[in-house]
């Protein structure tokens, strides 16, 4: 008997031209899905993430959507900058702004992991904004403080791994919240989360610099609610049961100003829900035939 071979199909990969106050700078993308399509779903990573965090629920949506997944500004392929208080919400706003246009796409879907999410929240509040639909990847309407603490400790590292075994270790246990099992997953993870330098050695693939404006010092907390509460497609949320940057207590505000939101809890995981399992992909994909 011969064994079944299930080719995966690969993500076409291109870039824009973004601009900040101190020069062009390079967004690589990686898209997914016919490129006519008029519904299209953008995806957007987690602090320290990049587009290929997408790669199982592209391949699972892609006969459906036209799928973008860029990395942002300091990540993954898009340009590095030496200009580190430039890795703000201000700037990530217009790069994705380019992208839109870029598109061309009358209505967007936006499917925004953490950080993606807060952008996507942003974005979505904008008067005449195009974004038909927003789902949130267990990120609200308030980031707690120590949260954001924890994401910066580990946004700071600028790791050296003499191995791939090594930066797979690594990996599961700055990102053993996200509660991925598969060791697929973890391959997957690890594979587009390095990359070598001069020297032959494995580096993460996202600038250490990323992390120096996540937390302001005099708050306590990130607050949101004026983009929250301005929002006016439906809203998808999805939160790790264990999350430490999506508190139960901020989903039930969040549902008090926006009660039409719907809000599906991950169970044995904390921040965030890795979106690569079946049954996670599933949420998003049933959930977005209804809007």
């Amino acid at each position: 008997m011969f064994a079944l071979h299930v080719t995966k199909t690969e993500p076409r990969h291109d870039f824009f031209w973004s601009l900040t106050p101190q020069g062009f700078h390079k967004i690589a993308y990686v898209e997914w899905g016919r490129m006519d399509n008029p519904r299209v779903l953008i995806c957007v990573h987690g602090l320290t993430r990049n587009s290929r965090d997408f790669d199982f629920l592209a391949r699972d949506l892609e006969n459906n959507y036209r799928i973008v997944c860029p990395d942002l500004l300091g990540r993954g392929e898009s340009d590095y900058l030496a200009n580190p208080p430039l890795y703000n919400f201000t700037q990530y706003m217009s790069d994705m702004i380019t992208l839109i246009a870029r598109l061309g796409a009358q209505e967007i879907h936006w499917l925004g992991t953490s950080l993606g999410g807060i952008i996507g929240m942003m974005l979505a509040a904008q008067p005449n904004s195009p974004i038909k639909s927003l789902i949130l990847n267990d990120v609200g309407m308030i980031i707690p403080n120590m949260a954001l603490r924890r994401l910066e400790t580990y946004a700071r590292n600028d790791n050296a791994f003499l191995s791939f075994h090594e930066a797979k270790t690594y990996f599961q246990t700055v990102l053993g919240t996200f509660g991925i099992t598969e060791p697929e997953h973890w391959d997957h993870i690890t594979q587009f989360g390095i990359r070598r330098d001069d020297k032959g050695d494995f580096r993460l693939t996202y600038d250490p610099a990323i992390g120096q404006n996540l937390v302001n010092e005099s708050a306590s907390s990130l607050h949101l609610e004026a983009y929250w509460q301005a929002i006016r497609c439906p809203i998808l949320v999805i939160r790790g049961e264990e999350s430490d940057f999506l508190l139960p207590e901020i989903v039930t505000k969040m549902l008090y100003s926006q009660p039409q939101a719907h809000v599906v809890t991950i169970p044995n995981c904390g921040h965030a829900p890795s979106l690569m399992t079946r049954d996670q992909i599933q949420i998003v994909e049933e959930w977005l035939k209804g809007v």
